[in-house]
């Protein structure tokens, strides 16, 4: 009788002990700018990617694989944008080893982590036909200039509303202002256009989106949001200091 009084005790005492136990929830999203997770994340993370790099852990979380988003682009933008330490929270990423015929252009809050638009995104004209392929930081060149970009003002020009872009990397895209590289609309990024042509129009160096799209992009990149264009270039990566820490870290 001792013995099971012995067993019941026992048993009770592990029960107990297991009730002060709860399950670990690890948060999906992490706010950038701190090391706190987001109000809503309540989801399990996999242990999968709970040992991954914070930036692959975001990158897989909000399914830019899926969205058809380069890791490696994601990862150099990533890193500068942080490096750089941007107004807003907002990055925009134009993955220009992408054909034109896709939306190409990644719009992520990476304070709330969410990935809020992909869509069509024009290349200047002389980096290529359907893709990009050559690009130049001179002036008259009508190249796309890779790296990143700062988005200022809202300014009415010949394409109506347009953003001016200032480029942070020199020897890259330094001439962003002498070259008037800027986001603006245009009518041959679109779809018609594409089925038209069998690519999207081409620009003369801007990151030229469409007409309804500067409606809600412009808006949302002035005053402070970054701007990545990127292409697995090497002497872009060679050259450019904002990402070189990238280039080691995992």
């Amino acid at each position: 009788m001792k013995n099971v009084l012995l067993v019941v005790s026992i048993c009770a005492m592990a029960l107990v002990a297991l009730a002060g136990f709860r399950k670990v929830e690890y948060p999906l999203h992490f706010s950038f700018f701190t090391a706190e997770p987001s109000a809503d994340s309540t989801q399990l993370l996999p242990d999968s990617l709970s040992l991954m790099p914070r930036w692959k852990r975001v990158y897989h979380s909000l399914g830019l694989k899926e969205a058809g988003l380069s890791i490696e682009g994601f990862r150099y933008a990533w890193i500068g944008f942080q490096k750089e330490k941007f107004i807003k929270p907002i990055l925009a990423i134009a993955d220009f080893s992408q054909s034109s015929r896709h939306k190409r252009l990644y719009v992520i809050d990476l304070k709330e982590n969410k990935l809020l638009y992909t869509t069509y995104v024009a290349h200047g004209r002389n980096s290529g036909e359907e893709f990009a392929r050559r690009f130049s930081n001179n002036n008259s060149s009508y190249q796309s200039s890779l790296g990143f970009y700062r988005a200022l003002s809202i300014y009415q020009g010949k394409h109506g509303m347009s953003l001016k872009l200032q480029g942070l990397e020199t020897n890259i895209n330094h001439r962003a202002f002498e070259r008037a590289i800027v986001m603006h609309g245009a009518d041959y990024v679109s779809e018609e256009f594409i089925r038209r042509t069998g690519r999207l129009g081409r620009s003369q160096g801007c990151p030229a989106v469409s007409v309804d799209d500067t409606k809600k992009l412009i808006p949302l990149l002035c005053n402070g949001a970054g701007l990545f264009l990127y292409y697995p270039d090497a002497s872009y990566l060679k050259k450019s200091k904002l990402i070189a820490d990238a280039l080691n870290h995992s």
